[in-house]
């Protein structure tokens, strides 16, 4: 039997598999508000196979988002809005669904990645505004400076967290995955090279944790014990003296033993000279190596792009379960597939069950069953 199609438990929430789909933003927001590309997108993707749908990064306040198209979670109108956009997700697939909950930092206020390269908008420009952070450190030197947070503004933080968590609650989602990657707001707290502080945020390990760990605590405490819950973080910034992997693992360490359901292992993002070996699962050995250390379900992700390269990750023990973000917008029925090459099954749609191509239905047959 596959193992990458046997089923997983992200604390209270079973999976039928071990594929997810990794959050990808999608910049087609305004307002914050979850549209119809929302809808035909969240709902290709629920019809995928997979054991798990993660939706994009949904902003906790309108400043943390990364750009003016981004998506939020933070009032009634956003609120509202996901749910018209997720009902016939719904309506025609057994998914699970998750939201990753988010804030830019410094890396918000930007054109959409397809419009002038994704670039800063300035605060006092249109469709821009200021941004903040641990420090009043600019993401790239010349581009305009974030407001420090003092500590009524990261107490707002954690508030913001908490109440878009709970809006998640009431939307029916099943899982939380908190962002703590790809250099916004939590992951700038992580990092040396980015939190220059001098009160008990700054300096030491423990002091850039804070905020990461006050924001997971007080999540945990606003939530049923029936949602999900887990982090993404950059394992490391590809800089020297920044975030790394033994900073990673302490962190893991800690989420552990507050009852995180899994942690998600990317990296970088934090600073523009960071310096990436790119390569198929290039970020692999950070997944393996806090998997070591910590109990709870590790995910890998990064070029993880074929069947048999996932399901080696997953019985050589370099973690527990893999997610795809561009093999999906690629593939969306990458699941089916992998189910087919890996002697599996997968769920589909009954009105699906016409479309094996000439000459392959009893492969097809084998490999995906009706979710009916």
């Amino acid at each position: 039997m596959s193992y990458l199609f046997s089923p997983l438990e992200l604390g209270p929430l079973r999976l039928s598999n071990r594929i997810l789909v990794a959050p990808m933003c999608q910049y087609s927001s305004v307002n914050g508000l979850a549209c119809d590309w929302h809808q035909q997108h969240w709902t290709n993707l629920a019809l995928s196979g997979a054991g798990l749908l993660i939706t994009e990064a949904a902003a906790v306040e309108p400043r943390g988002r990364i750009s003016w198209g981004d998506l939020g979670l933070y009032d009634d109108a956003t609120e509202a809005a996901f749910a018209q956009a997720l009902a016939p997700v719904r309506r025609w697939s057994p998914m699970p669904v998750g939201v990753q909950l988010a804030h830019a930092g410094r890396k918000a206020s930007t054109e959409k990645p397809w419009e002038n390269g994704g670039g800063v908008i300035a605060p006092d420009a249109e469709h821009g505004w200021q941004v903040v952070a641990p420090s009043a450190l600019a993401y790239i030197e010349g581009q305009p400076v974030p407001e420090a947070l003092d500590e009524a503004g990261i107490a707002g933080i954690v508030r913001a967290f908490v109440d878009s968590a709970q809006r998640a609650v009431r939307l029916g989602l099943e899982l939380i995955e908190l962002h703590a990657a790809h250099g916004y707001l939590l992951h700038q707290f992580l990092s040396p090279l980015s939190n220059r502080r001098k009160d008990g945020y700054g300096g030491s390990l423990e002091n850039r944790m804070r905020l990461v760990l006050e924001v997971f605590d007080a999540v945990k405490s606003a939530v049923p014990a029936s949602m999900a819950l887990g982090i993404r973080i950059s394992a490391t910034d590809w800089v020297e003296g920044g975030w790394d992997l033994e900073q990673s693992i302490a962190l893991a360490r800690e989420l552990d033993m507050r009852g995180c359901h899994y942690i998600h292992v990317s990296s970088a993002g934090l600073h523009p000279a960071q310096k990436i070996a790119v390569g198929p699962g290039y970020q692999l050995p950070f997944a393996e190596a806090i998997k070591r250390e910590v109990a709870m379900p590790v995910v890998a992700v990064g070029l993880i792009t074929e069947p048999q390269q996932a399901e080696t990750v997953l019985t050589d023990g370099q973690a527990d379960a893999v997610a795809l973000a561009r093999a999906m917008l690629f593939d969306p029925r990458w699941p089916w597939h992998a189910a087919a090459a890996l002697g599996a099954q997968v769920a589909a749609p009954p009105q699906y069950m016409r479309s094996a191509p000439h000459g392959q239905s009893a492969l097809f047959k084998q490999a995906i069953g009706s979710a009916s």
